[in-house]
């Protein structure tokens, strides 16, 4: 197949689903994966699409580059995230082993977890100081410290984890689509969550309304990988199993 070709196939399977992912391309066109990688490269150059971890998106989906800092989410959808935030918690028995991503949402969990016999597992120092001086078990994940989104991350943090066996984790996301799945705009981010979530046996992203159809750069999570925890129910997303809404 022509160059052209695989061009024009690409654009209209973006078209048609909104976003793609390298290996669907590659089984579609019957290619190499370093051609697709090249074409979607191209083609985001040429101003057709925009290139994300592992594929691409159709223009007319949100892509957000950049992580807000904890200042900026905090203020927005406060009610929401602390309704997802008590429902979360209650799903918490006495004396399970968790993990706590980092985050607004999964912050406002602390408050809830006070009376139980947990031990937390966190990449968040603001979290881990909460929850030790309310009396929790909290271990702290070392690392290389984000100052955007106050998470250690890097290698040291990824090894660590991998040490851990996780009944339940709780994380967050910027943005969830069927797609694209659950991604975040920072890399060495994306990674800890992925390793975290496959050290979990249950494993739940809360986020509100508003994070869906929203798309960053980095995916570290397939959609069917997780429930998700939200206020309310997003159009289109009705006969999706994982979907939680709070009560």
């Amino acid at each position: 197949m022509l160059t052209e070709q695989r061009y024009e196939q690409i654009l209209k399977l973006l078209e048609k689903e909104g976003s793609i992912t390298v290996t669907e391309v590659k089984e579609l066109l019957d290619t190499s994966e370093s051609t697709v990688r090249r074409d979607i490269t191209a083609l985001h150059n040429a101003g057709k699409l925009v290139k994300v971890f592992g594929g691409a998106v159709a223009l007319d989906h949100v892509v957000t580059p950049q992580e807000p800092t904890v200042a900026q989410k905090i203020t927005v959808h406060v009610s929401e995230k602390r309704q997802i935030a008590e429902y979360a918690a209650r799903l918490i028995g006495q004396g399970e082993y968790i993990y706590l991503d980092a985050g607004t949402t999964t912050g406002y969990m602390l408050e809830f977890l006070r009376d139980k016999d947990v031990t937390v597992v966190t990449n968040a120092v603001v979290h881990a100081q909460q929850l030790a001086k309310s009396g929790v078990k909290v271990r702290l994940v070392g690392g290389e410290l984000k100052s955007s989104t106050e998470a250690v991350v890097g290698s040291e943090a990824m090894e660590t984890i991998r040490k851990y066996h996780f009944t339940k984790g709780f994380f967050g996301t910027n943005g969830v689509t069927k797609k694209t799945g659950f991604t975040t705009p920072d890399a060495s981010e994306a990674m800890v969550k992925k390793i975290a979530m496959e050290q979990c046996q249950e494993k739940y992203v809360l986020c509100d309304e508003s994070k869906f159809g929203e798309v960053s750069s980095v995916t570290f999570a397939p959609f069917a990988g997780a429930k998700i925890v939200t206020d309310q129910m997003p159009e289109g997303y009705r006969d999706c199993g994982n979907v939680i809404v709070i009560s």
